[in-house]
């Protein structure tokens, strides 16, 4: 669950009313996209800025970020200030650090109520009718969350391998490293992986590879680049690379088996999302290799790839807060998804 702040908020614009007002933001390490609801369910203000990174920029700096797209949604609806912020925020994996970002958002004045929850829950959101589903989201990392509509969640910190986790684009490429090197110098069995990782980059061998990722010749971000080949390999045969690929799978379908079953939702219905980059992808092996799964393991979860804008979610987890009628939800459904 997100944490919440509340107080007296900063006013509005002459001749607008905040009175059950949203304000969504959804920040991700990448981007920002924010939105501002009306409380007829129109998005009357909305801007984007830079991504959301308090571990390496310091909280303050990264919600000045925040307030640049804050402040061009704001002027486009004619307020200052709303009812409630909802906000769905990357590296908000624990709860001192939900509180500590409410804490920051709330001094900024933006609304009478905040609410921060992680990113995660944004992608569900947007992908459920009512708040009730699992979401597995694998972009550069890897993370899942759940909720029920009588407030219980679950979910997990999600802080790479010292919380358990596997996979994630960033660590498929590692991984895929990890392989290609080792067969070239032949401590490992072969792999295509040791041609078709350097070949990406213009290089002939895993040695130069590696040189010029040390080196920084080949900027250390660009490590992510890896992961597309990585599947390509996989659909050309290579064992190991199609090894990796279910490994990620087994990952995916052991997240939302246990976030069904720690809501106690594994023996009815339930939509499984997946999301980011990775997994909305629809690699086939990928894909079909976790229905498989699921089907087995979770007979009762429906999983469907969300393509909707994460910052719909953050909205209609606002509305929630605020009890908006059903209507209002549908609005602004409506108004992301071309309705």
């Amino acid at each position: 669950m997100g944490m919440t702040s509340s107080g007296p908020g900063a006013g509005t614009a002459a001749g607008s009313d905040p009175a059950g007002m949203v304000l969504a933001i959804d920040a991700g390490n990448s981007k920002t996209d924010v939105a501002v609801v009306s409380t007829d369910g129109r998005v009357i203000g909305a801007a984007r800025g830079g991504g959301f990174r308090p571990p390496t920029v310091g909280v303050a700096t990264a919600v000045d970020t925040v307030g640049e797209a804050v402040a061009r949604a704001f002027a486009e609806a004619g307020v200052d200030s709303v009812t409630h912020v909802s906000a769905c925020l990357a590296n908000a994996d624990l709860p001192v650090e939900e509180e500590q970002l409410a804490a920051a958002l709330h001094a900024r004045a933006w609304g009478t109520s905040v609410e921060v929850r992680n990113d995660t829950f944004a992608i569900l959101r947007a992908g459920i009718a009512e708040p009730r589903g699992v979401a597995v989201v694998c972009g550069a990392g890897i993370n899942c969350v759940g909720m029920r509509p009588d407030g219980r969640t679950a979910r997990f910190p999600a802080l790479g391998r010292i919380s358990g986790d596997w996979g994630g684009g960033w660590g498929l490429a590692e991984e895929a490293l990890w392989y290609a090197a080792r067969a070239e110098d032949g401590r490992g069995g072969p792999t295509a992986l040791s041609h078709t990782l350097p070949a990406h980059f213009g290089l002939s061998s895993m040695y130069a590879l590696i040189e010029a990722l040390h080196l920084e010749h080949i900027e250390h971000d660009r490590r992510y680049e890896l992961t597309p080949v990585l599947f390509a390999t996989a659909a050309e045969g290579d064992e190991v690379a199609r090894a990796l690929v279910d490994r990620l799978a087994d990952e995916v379908v052991a997240m939302a088996t246990v976030a069904l079953t720690r809501l106690d939702l594994l023996a009815e219905e339930t939509p499984v999302l997946l999301g980011g980059g990775v997994l909305a992808a629809r690699h086939p092996q990928l894909d079909d290799r976790i229905r498989e799964l699921l089907s087995a393991q979770a007979p009762k979860a429906v999983p469907q790839v969300i393509s909707s804008r994460p910052v719909l979610g953050a909205a209609l987890l606002g509305l929630d807060h605020l009890h908006a009628p059903t209507e209002i939800h549908t609005r602004v459904r409506a108004f992301y998804e071309g309705g």
